[in-house]
């Protein structure tokens, strides 16, 4: 059994964390960016651990690097996008075929 509950001692600085902004969107594309880094380092360590030759787990790294580096990068040139849209209030209205008025659309 632990020991008795202390109050916390007043003269203690607060925590630094701050309170998530309700305003701000979260950061998505980071949380993908932060899982495929995780899979970077993982998958060559699990290909070493079943018998590929640590050159091929090696190449396989760098491929997921690189492929992790290259959607980072659209992923945030996407948001830079959206955000730069969304400031002007020409935001992206979703999909769809651009026709001229003159184009019958069936």
């Amino acid at each position: 059994m632990s020991g008795p509950h202390r109050a916390p001692d007043p003269r203690r600085a607060p925590s630094p964390r701050r309170a998530p902004d309700p305003h701000r969107a979260p950061d998505a594309a980071g949380d993908v960016v932060r899982w495929a880094a995780f899979s970077c380092a993982l998958v060559p360590v699990v290909l070493l651990w079943y018998g590929t030759s640590p050159a091929g787990a090696a190449g396989t790294a760098l491929g997921l690097a690189a492929v992790t580096t290259a959607c980072r990068f659209l992923l945030r040139r996407s948001e830079l996008g959206a955000r730069l849209g969304a400031e002007r209030g020409t935001a992206a209205r979703g999909g769809g075929r651009h026709t001229r008025s003159s184009t019958p659309v069936d």
